[in-house]
């Protein structure tokens, strides 16, 4: 009889105890994060917003509006104002006519891209940086560490004026430009984590046993760094997409034909007394996207870390 069979058996044998199954760190992390009814509504919201920016040329499609098409009969009153929600514009028109509903949806993609992207290459540029940093420590530390103070010292905003200014606007020079800023916060965690854990048993277990220092950083400290730096990286989400929309609301951002929600709260300024639609729906999807990943940060926070007191005070 197999283990499996014999676990089954006894769960129906009166009097028998069944066997005691373990579980993964990761898969009790999963189970508590279920628990946080806050984190699962924003993981929700999250994944609607991630189909909504995904299925846009279907919306697109089946409003008859293209996210560049401009409807100055239908979408302008005769005054050559923006028209408000209706049946032909779902959510109203911008200043040129075009389809507010469709331009949110694919600037949703713009937003989600940039922060995802970016976010992706600071924890990869930051983790390495980071270990490296930590473990090797002496002048290694010493040089890094100077260039993690240079990088966090820059006024953030102003030099991405400057190098968008420069350089020219676009989606590939922002994310990079976010990354940049991005990765350093990463780096310094990840160099203090390192710091703790290279003086562990199973760090100078893997030394005694003859493996190389990038062995040991990146096989054996790396998966103790998985759950701080996942936190981080959902935190640093939030942070991108604000950032893009900053600098899409100056016009430093992506191309000004490209839908953004900085872009349209940029055209909102001059219209948002007769279009109110036009501040408050870009405004409303961003604050909701950026709470939504700020509060499962948190949760996944609380889920990795049981000792927490506020995930104590929920059981």
């Amino acid at each position: 009889m197999s283990l499996i069979e014999a676990s089954s058996e006894a769960e129906h044998t009166p009097g028998i105890t069944p066997a005691v199954r373990g579980k993964g760190p990761w898969q009790l992390a999963w189970e508590r994060l279920q628990r946080d009814r806050a984190a699962m509504v924003s993981l929700a919201v999250i994944c609607v917003i991630v189909l909504l920016a995904v299925f846009a040329p279907v919306f697109a499609a089946v409003t008859g509006h293209g996210p560049q098409d401009q409807f100055p009969e239908t979408g302008l009153t005769p005054e050559g104002l923006p028209v408000g929600p209706g049946s032909g514009f779902w959510l109203g028109a911008d200043s040129l006519g075009r389809d507010l509903f469709v331009r949110l949806l694919y600037g949703a993609r713009v937003s989600l891209l940039v922060g995802v992207l970016s976010t992706l290459l600071a924890t990869v540029f930051g983790v390495v940086t980071g270990m490296l940093a930590g473990f090797y420590g002496g002048w290694v530390d010493g040089v890094l560490a100077r260039l993690l103070d240079v990088v966090l010292s820059f006024p953030y905003l102003l030099v991405a004026i400057v190098l968008v200014a420069a350089l020219g606007a676009g989606v590939p020079l922002m994310i990079l430009v976010i990354a940049f800023f991005s990765f350093a916060a990463m780096a310094r965690v990840v160099r203090g984590q390192t710091m703790a854990y290279k003086e562990r048993e199973f760090v100078e277990a893997a030394r005694s046993l003859g493996a190389s220092k990038l062995r040991t950083m990146f096989v054996d400290l790396l998966p103790n760094l998985v759950a701080p730096v996942t936190v981080l990286a959902s935190l640093l989400i939030p942070t991108a997409i604000v950032f893009e929309a900053t600098l899409s609301f100056l016009g430093l951002g992506v191309d000004p034909r490209t839908p953004s929600w900085g872009a349209i709260l940029a055209d909102s300024t001059d219209y948002y007394r007769v279009a109110p639609g036009l501040l408050i729906f870009p405004a409303l999807l961003l604050l909701i996207t950026t709470l939504a990943f700020n509060l499962l940060g948190d949760g996944i926070r609380d889920a990795l870390d049981p000792r927490s007191d506020r995930l104590l005070s929920r059981k």
